[in-house]
């Protein structure tokens, strides 16, 4: 959601990005390397069950490995903000139980995750009772959202064996900055890093954008001194393997390079 809302709309994660827009985001990244599993946010899943149902189905036919849906109220935020306001545990639960149902009525396969954000506002005895309740409807996997302690997180991998859990790192945020390493060893199965990519363009097209405004070009802000042109940039994006397909397939339109 974080990624979706900021790189789409150019705004924070407030709840406006709607199921749409997600599923956009989502069946771009999908189709670029169908064969590595992706994980979207389902967020609330939008609407009541029947809602619930449609984003699964839409996930599904777009390609998407798993998704998580939550326990906010459909006007939800970041949950790394404060705030937060949930539904009941049956209306949670019933949003798992309609996810597992999309997903066997549509025969095709996602991961469900169950996600709570009880843990800053109800505790965390809440928020385990409400992923028990999760995983007891179907979900396959559990997402605490904001564990601010490695003990917390610990107690969390132990308490939900053999559950698989997830961890949300999200940098400045109300949890720690565990490596890969340091949620292997907590017994975390499943890392997600959502603000990775963001966290490392956005210092570098700030200071683009002002070396452009004060030295009227960027070579400054590189360290060679080269600029990507478009024929680089392509190339990150299959440019050689799409013309290969071309030629492989007969056609002509790329006899020779680009």
């Amino acid at each position: 959601m974080v990624g979706t809302t900021m790189s789409r709309l150019g705004m924070p994660d407030m709840g406006l990005a709607t199921m749409p827009d997600m599923l956009a985001n989502a069946s771009m990244l999908a189709a670029i390397s169908p064969s590595t599993p992706l994980i979207a946010d389902a967020d609330t899943g939008y609407g009541s069950a029947l809602m619930v149902a449609r984003t699964v189905t839409s996930y599904i036919r777009a390609g998407v490995a798993g998704l998580h849906l939550e326990d906010q109220v459909v006007t939800k935020r970041c949950g790394h903000l404060r705030g937060k306001q949930l539904v009941d545990v049956d209306e949670f639960v019933s949003r798992i139980r309609a996810a597992v149902m999309a997903r066997e009525q549509s025969g095709g396969d996602i991961v469900i995750i169950a996600r709570t954000d009880a843990l800053a506002g109800e505790g965390y005895a809440e928020a385990l009772k409400r992923l028990r309740a999760a995983i007891a409807a179907g979900a396959e996997a559990a997402f605490l959202e904001g564990v601010t302690t490695r003990e917390e997180a610990e107690n969390l991998t132990r308490d939900l064996a053999p559950t698989p859990c997830l961890f949300n790192n999200v940098p400045a945020g109300v949890s720690p900055d565990f490596s890969v390493q340091e949620a292997r060893e907590i017994g975390y199965k499943i890392a997600i890093f959502p603000l990775l990519a963001l966290e490392v363009v956005y210092p570098a097209v700030r200071n683009a954008c002002r070396a452009l405004l004060s030295d009227g070009n960027v070579k400054s802000v590189e360290e060679d001194g080269k600029r990507w042109g478009p024929r680089d940039l392509f190339k990150v994006c299959g440019l050689d393997e799409l013309m290969e397909f071309d030629r492989k397939a007969g056609g002509r339109g790329y006899i020779e390079d680009a």
